[in-house]
């Protein structure tokens, strides 16, 4: 499985992530110019992949350009293109089902964030900047390239803020640019010192569609190569550039994952309005287990010792559960990570009566167990059949 991780430290923009990825996999140059020739949106146009040295960094460049000069009749060079008929372009045109799926999803977070700016339906979006021809050849590339490089996980780095006014059609516009914010919130970002539009639209709506913020990554991973690619301007002491790191995950019989981990110790709560507080806390959604285990505090107090596992989205959910059921006044809580082994519930047929079990793929192995609850509403025969069945099976798969 392959992994990619974008660290913009220049900043990020279209023609930046397709020059990237191209430095780190030349062999789809070639696919990925024949492929734009498939788009009625951007004809008669030279792309060239330039090599870039900048004194620091060397990289590549993705540049667009005109072959031609258009008639008087397309003398505005799409600068103003609904949405709607990109769209149907994009979804009648030769372009491959995988580049049109992402190309779609691409400009429906543009179309979607400008609607917000310009307090409009994204039906009503009519692009500028954006609805450039250069513009729409990056994200027709972009999506050429992600349908092809069949990754199964993108993260970027923080994102740098820049900062100052960017000229646009609607006159000057604070950095990041409105659009840009809404595309980017929740994204991790930095602020570098370094001023300037260093986000453009169409940059923050390809790591929208395909990113997560960088996690600790506790899994090893083989890395199979960098690229970098440069945009057009020059920045005062760093390149402009992003850089892409491809890794090889490691085939494992398990997976990480992180969940939170809640605890707190209760010493003036009475057993029964505890059983209750503990069943309203598996009963809420994201929550993965509860645990409670005798303890001794301060003073040789008896208390109950409560540990709830759920999802990292849900931990404010729990904490807000906890003090509102529970005696406690603190919980300690934190993300970690957890290694869980593949898992697949199945049922099967004894004498008539439906067993479910949980098989399990261990390392070198693989085992099963069949539901208590299922076991005990019938006879002892049947159960030992049940049991009997699964390890006659798993011996046979060995």
């Amino acid at each position: 499985m392959l992994e990619v991780h974008l660290d913009p430290l220049g900043g990020m923009a279209g023609d930046m992530f397709v020059a990237a990825i191209l430095d780190l996999r030349p062999d789809l140059e070639t696919g990925l110019i024949r492929a734009l020739s498939d788009c009625p949106l951007i004809q008669d146009l030279r792309v060239n992949l330039l090599p870039h040295d900048d004194g620091v960094l060397t990289g590549r460049r993705f540049v667009v350009s005109r072959e031609k000069t258009h008639s008087a009749g397309h003398a505005h060079d799409h600068d103003h293109v609904d949405w709607r008929h990109i769209r149907n372009a994009l979804q009648s045109s030769k372009l491959g089902e995988g580049t049109i799926k992402h190309a779609v999803a691409i400009f429906s977070h543009l179309a979607a964030a400008e609607a917000r700016v310009h307090g409009v339906e994204p039906e009503r979006v009519r692009f500028h900047e954006v609805g450039a021809w250069d513009s729409i050849a990056d994200i027709v590339a972009a999506a050429w390239l992600i349908a092809e490089m069949n990754v199964t996980r993108w993260t970027v780095a923080p994102l740098p803020l820049g900062g100052g006014r960017v000229r646009t059609a609607h006159g000057l516009l604070p950095v990041p640019a409105p659009a840009t914010a809404i595309l980017l919130a929740g994204f991790l970002t930095i602020d570098d010192g370094v001023g300037g539009e260093r986000v453009t639209p169409t940059g923050a709506a390809i790591v929208r569609h395909l990113c997560e913020s960088a996690l600790p990554q506790p899994e090893p991973r083989r890395l199979a190569g960098a690229g970098y690619g440069f945009g057009l301007r020059a920045l005062q002491g760093i390149s402009n550039c992003v850089r892409a790191l491809a890794f090889e995950t490691l085939e494992t019989a398990f997976t990480s994952e992180r969940i939170a981990v809640l605890e707190c110790e209760i010493d003036d709560q009475t057993a029964e309005d505890l059983a209750v507080a503990v069943d309203r806390l598996r009963a809420q959604a994201g929550i993965l287990d509860v645990i409670q285990a005798p303890a001794f505090g301060k003073k040789g107090r008896m208390m109950t010792q409560l540990r709830v596992l759920a999802e990292p989205r849900s931990r404010n959910q729990a904490l807000a559960v906890l003090f509102e059921e529970t005696a406690t006044i603190g919980v300690r809580h934190a993300l970690v990570e957890r290694s869980v082994l593949e898992r697949r519930a199945e049922t099967i047929e004894i004498d008539g009566r439906a067993i479910r079990r949980k098989v399990v793929s261990r390392p070198s192995d693989r085992t099963a167990k069949a539901e208590s609850d299922d076991l005990a509403s019938v006879g002892s025969r049947v159960a030992r059949a049940a049991l009997r069945q699964r390890a006659e099976e798993i011996d046979g798969e060995r």
